[in-house]
């Protein structure tokens, strides 16, 4: 099976470990991994800021990108749902709807792809740690991603998981809303990092960069003993915390 890696810009400049862990799981399921060089940013900043004109020369960028992929999948349910989204985006524009639908219907994200496509639970890996998973919003309330991430933890030798107390909140990212509202996404964030300790767990799983970003960061400044993973160096780890 061919697939098409979409890197996302948070994974191509800040974790590149994620975009390479991706890529090896994949494989490790029987996958052929093609990197479309062309790709860029999905739009997503610009369309939640409003600027839906200059998102639609993004889109058809992207669409055209992948216009000849098998499949296109991503380490970011934030990244695939905004790829879902262009059908919207093109709601007026028969002929890019068309092709839009036809991006969204190939589109997955890594763990959903994994579970509902390949039909894989287990990739035999081992991780010796306690952790907890942060349920990100766009990829659990839009793409409707929920169960996946958990069945494929389940199955990671060693790893022993704990719930996490109130993880259907969000943890105060939400990409620019970050930046516009910084007093109130603190008090978000401080709230989930005070849950994460809640499980006492020595690591967070996420399965969105962005969620880990703005969650390590602040466990981070607070001097908190707790290591962030990204599902996809979990689901490639083979013994002891990386």
């Amino acid at each position: 099976m061919k697939v098409s890696l979409f890197i996302t810009c948070l994974a191509d400049i800040f974790y590149s470990n994620v975009g390479k862990d991706t890529v090896e799981v994949l494989e490790k399921a029987g996958c052929e991994v093609h990197f479309p060089e062309n790709q860029t940013c999905c739009g997503q900043p610009a369309y939640n800021s409003g600027y839906h004109k200059e998102t639609k020369e993004v889109a058809k960028h992207m669409i055209r990108t992948f216009e000849d992929s098998e499949y296109v999948v991503s380490p970011s349910g934030s990244c695939v749902s905004m790829l879902h989204e262009y059908k919207h985006l093109f709601e007026d524009d028969t002929e890019w709807k068309q092709r839009a639908e036809k991006l969204a219907n190939k589109s997955f994200e890594l763990t959903q792809f994994l579970v509902d496509v390949l039909k894989v639970e287990n990739l035999n890996a081992s991780l010796n740690a306690k952790a907890t998973y942060h349920k990100s919003c766009h990829m659990t309330r839009l793409l409707g991603v929920k169960e996946a991430p958990l069945k494929l933890l389940d199955n990671v030798e060693g790893l022993e998981m704990s719930p996490l107390p109130n993880s259907q909140n969000c943890c105060g990212f939400g990409g620019t809303f970050s930046v516009k509202m910084v007093p109130i996404s603190e008090q978000m964030v401080d709230e989930k990092v005070k849950h994460i300790e809640e499980t006492d767990s020595e690591i967070l799983i996420g399965s969105d960069c962005g969620c880990l970003m703005n969650i390590g960061g602040r466990i981070n400044r607070q001097g908190k003993p707790i290591k962030v993973m990204h599902i996809a160096e979990v689901l490639n780890s083979q013994g002891e915390v990386r």
